[in-house]
């Protein structure tokens, strides 16, 4: 499952922000990868990326004290759309991933 979270006119400390959100989200059980990153024709627009075992494990980390003090912060600015995607096919570089997801979670 994909988070994806954009945010227009990000505030200045967005990157510290990030870092922060990330690493909280990256302690919580079935996180599976995160980035952050900024448009490359607008630097004022970012986005937070994260990757889940399942929606479960997303709205676990959601529940966790860190995360509501640490990471809500900067996901409350977010872009109002929809931002929980489930993923149903995935490549790698030399194409040996293509999965379709379990939805185990």
């Amino acid at each position: 499952m994909l988070v994806v979270s954009r945010f227009d006119h990000a505030p200045n400390d967005i990157e510290e922000r990030g870092r922060t959100a990330l690493a909280v989200l990256a302690a919580r059980p079935g996180f599976v990868r995160g980035s952050l990153g900024r448009a490359a024709d607008d630097p004022s627009d970012w986005v937070l990326v994260t990757e889940w075992i399942g929606v479960g494990a997303w709205r676990r980390a959601l529940s966790s004290y860190d995360v509501k003090v640490q990471a809500s912060p900067l996901l409350a600015l977010g872009r109002d759309e929809p931002s929980a995607f489930e993923v149903l096919v995935a490549t790698d570089a030399d194409g040996t991933r293509d999965q379709r997801s379990d939805r185990a979670d």
